[in-house]
């Protein structure tokens, strides 16, 4: 029989990093819990960083999971906004591995594939998919439901590889 593991998944973001938490026994996956932290647009950036690196602790601290899945950005802003944002997944990265979490990073298509099926699914097709999955979720944002991805993405891999070792 296998170990229930708990993973946490972050949708890096400067507005909103949203956060999932599930528990994966084997196939089977359970919602925990999800969020969002959502620094005031007005603040300084090393501010809205910190209310980042707080809200996350919060969550690893109230929850405690075991593993970590962080969403890579994509960006084709500007040279400053994805500086801003990558600083912002620097924290994301950064929160849980001093937690002493294992952080798995996964692109975006990487997700959706694993979520949806097809590495070009759309937001209302991730959402659907992680509320089939996941039916206890409710109505998570998009942000939730990004992060939720990423931990159904992570869950996915991390069976796959256990089959792959055994």
């Amino acid at each position: 029989m296998s170990t229930t593991v708990r993973i946490i998944g972050i949708d890096p973001g400067l507005r909103y990093t949203g956060w999932g938490i599930i528990d994966a026994q084997g196939s089977a996956l359970r919602y925990v819990a999800s969020g969002r932290v959502a620094p005031k647009p007005a603040m300084e950036l090393a501010d809205r960083l910190c209310v980042l690196v707080a809200g996350l602790e919060d969550a690893l601290a109230e929850y405690r999971p075991e593993e970590a899945a962080v969403e890579e950005t994509f960006v084709n802003a500007d040279p400053r906004s994805a500086l801003k944002l990558g600083q912002a997944r620097g924290v994301c990265l950064m929160t849980p591995a001093r937690a002493g979490l294992p952080v798995a990073e996964y692109a975006p298509n990487q997700i959706k594939k694993a979520v949806v099926g097809t590495g070009h699914a759309d937001k209302g097709q991730i959402l659907a998919m992680v509320r089939r999955l996941l039916p206890k979720v409710g109505e998570p944002t998009a942000d939730e439901a990004d992060a939720l991805a990423a931990a159904l993405c992570h869950a996915a891999h991390r069976q796959f590889r256990m089959r792959a070792s055994a």
